[in-house]
């Protein structure tokens, strides 16, 4: 029997594509988004690529009563839980909205999922709650230092999360939370199709986004934010992973969470990088190169929360995940600009 996953922010860049990752897995797929970020018509192309149909709900992670309609309607049997703000600077700019938005709607969400007896998540985390660790690459067992509103809410949900899978050696409760946290590093490119990407709602604050809408002109320039990090060219270095191959490893996860080694529950933690990292100047190049088009930049001041370098060990997922990266950076490029260029940017 296939089993039913329900995705919040499913319409999402990443949730989007975790999506078709699911259905193509053969999973039935739910969504909860908000659209705060995102397109309704992303559904109709998650279902042209796979020809399978999703469920729809148009609402906000913190309306309790929406969600218990939602579970009480369907038979769920495991949540990827994308939805949240994810901005670094908007962050340190308003954390309360932050803090109002990733924590409180987790916690609503997790007590919904315990009122159904859903206890089965993977949670969308990020490398930011790694600080600036002068240990690179990250591993797992770094100590968690957060140097950024948005960073502090991943943190905080991560460590609410542990705290519901510890609970369970006090409790007499027939299930068990089953947790998989996945540390993300620099999710970027689109699915080949060109149906489903990355599109930001006004000026973007990632970086490839920036750059592929420079150097399609609809941005006059790049701003890179510090020239002067203790790095090769001075300029932020970081762990880049095809949003495909990020997909893929939330289906690896979701298997786990029927497998050993949490059979009797736990939480687990694994990063989700290549291991190689890029610096701005780099991606600029690379750029430069897949699209034929110039990127003009100029360096300006740092941005508050920023870091020099952010690269992941990713021995541990691909160890007890059997997951590991397939897509290089130039096909990263390469599907960022085919999407740039689709009829769903215009």
């Amino acid at each position: 029997m296939k089993k039913t996953i329900l995705v919040t922010g499913g319409t999402g860049y990443i949730g989007s594509h975790a999506c078709v990752e699911l259905l193509n897995s053969g999973y039935h797929v739910i969504i909860v988004d908000n659209l705060s970020n995102s397109q309704k018509d992303v559904l109709a192309r998650i279902e042209k690529i796979t020809q399978n149909s999703v469920v729809f709900y148009e609402n906000d992670i913190r309306d309790k009563w929406a969600l218990q309609t939602i579970f009480k309607s369907h038979s769920i049997d495991a949540v990827i839980h994308f939805a949240g703000l994810k901005a670094v600077g908007e962050s340190c700019e308003q954390p309360l909205k932050y803090y109002q938005n990733n924590v409180y709607g987790t916690l609503v969400l997790t007590e919904v999922m315990e009122e159904y007896n859903v206890k089965n998540i993977v949670f969308s985390s990020s490398a930011t709650v790694y600080g600036d660790s002068d240990k690179v690459p990250y591993t797992e067992d770094l100590p968690i230092q957060a140097t950024n509103p948005y960073g502090q809410t991943k943190a905080m949900v991560e460590q609410i999360l542990q705290d519901y899978a510890a609970s369970d050696q006090f409790t007499k409760h027939d299930s068990t939370w089953k947790i998989v946290l996945l540390r993300y590093f620099n999710p970027t490119g689109a699915h080949k199709s060109g149906l489903i990407g990355e599109k930001p709602n006004g000026i973007p604050n990632n970086l490839i986004p920036y750059v592929s809408q420079v150097a399609s002109g609809e941005l006059k320039e790049l701003s890179v934010f510090g020239g002067d990090y203790p790095t090769t060219d001075g300029t932020g270095i970081r762990d880049y992973i095809h949003v495909v191959d990020l997909a893929k490893g939330h289906v690896k996860a979701v298997e786990m969470l029927s497998n050993a080694p949490l059979e009797k529950g736990g939480c687990k933690v694994y990063n989700l990088g290549t291991g190689t990292g890029y610096s701005v100047l780099e991606i600029i190049q690379a750029f430069e190169a897949a699209s034929g088009k110039k990127v003009p930049y100029k360096i300006v001041p740092r941005r508050s929360g920023d870091i020099a370098t952010c690269i992941a060990s990713t021995s541990l997922a691909k160890q007890e995940l059997n997951w590991e990266t397939e897509k290089e950076l130039e096909e990263m490029m390469v599907d960022t600009w085919r999407w740039q260029n689709s009829e769903a940017m215009t």
